[in-house]
């Protein structure tokens, strides 16, 4: 199909369901997968929300796998692996694709330390030459502090044109370089990108225009910013931290 607008995957379609006696059908998302046969991507930017155990990373795990990515993370040419710990679920969906991106990324905070260690061990086998870590900022991922490293990664590597899926970004970044990474996302969706995020930050959340999938028990809804837990609890322990903090600690 051709590039529609900023989508580059339009739908994830359940192709067939999982082995009967897989853990993955007892996961909240592919319930909601069997049930509905597809999950539609009608904005540039999507989040996933929802507590943990319920699929968020584990459906982003299997949309980027079924991209192209490796499963650690990392761009379409990187296949080192650490661990296979992936799922089954990427060869169970297909993807509606609108062409093809120039660039991308699947960033996973929890394997990016393997991603970096992967680039210093490429750049150490090169020789002489351009290095990858140029793409990176010029300097290792890991003579820099984790969120300095996440930041250096989407300025200097994220490119536009590109299909960018990043895992719980916010695990290594403070409020402020949220911020910062909200302001370069509009940068990227404004190049013809598209985000597809999963994450537990109201901040990340907030970005206009994005479409939210709230992932619970119950399956998978379309939630308004404001009507989100996330918000809703953030909200109200910032406006009375003092009754909240009563509330939880009182024994």
């Amino acid at each position: 199909m051709e590039f529609n607008g900023n989508r580059y995957i339009g739908d994830i379609v359940l192709k067939r369901r999982p082995e009967g006696g897989s853990y993955l059908n007892d996961i909240p998302a592919v319930k909601y997968l069997m049930e509905a046969g597809h999950i539609e991507l009608r904005s540039p930017v999507t989040f996933f929300i929802g507590e943990n155990g319920t699929g968020k990373s584990t459906l982003l795990e299997a949309i980027a796998v079924a991209a192209g990515f490796n499963p650690e993370g990392g761009t379409r040419n990187f296949n080192f692996s650490t661990r296979n710990t992936h799922s089954e679920l990427c060869d169970c969906i297909s993807l509606t694709r609108y062409g093809y991106p120039k660039d991308g990324f699947f960033l996973r905070a929890e394997s990016f330390y393997n991603v970096a260690s992967n680039i210093d061990e490429l750049d150490e086998a090169g020789g002489i030459g351009p290095q990858l870590k140029d793409s990176y900022g010029g300097k290792s991922l890991h003579a820099q502090s984790h969120g300095e490293s996440f930041i250096s990664l989407v300025q200097n590597r994220f490119g536009g044109r590109g299909l960018y899926l990043l895992d719980e970004p916010e695990a290594a970044l403070s409020p402020m370089r949220l911020m910062s990474l909200l302001v370069d996302m509009d940068g990227l969706v404004k190049k013809a990108s598209q985000f597809i995020i999963c994450t537990h930050s109201p901040i990340l959340m907030a970005y206009p225009g994005a479409e939210i999938y709230q992932l619970s028990d119950e399956g998978i809804e379309c939630a308004d910013y404001k009507n989100t837990e996330h918000y809703i609890v953030t909200k109200q322990f910032l406006d009375n931290p003092e009754r909240m903090l009563k509330y939880l600690l009182e024994e």
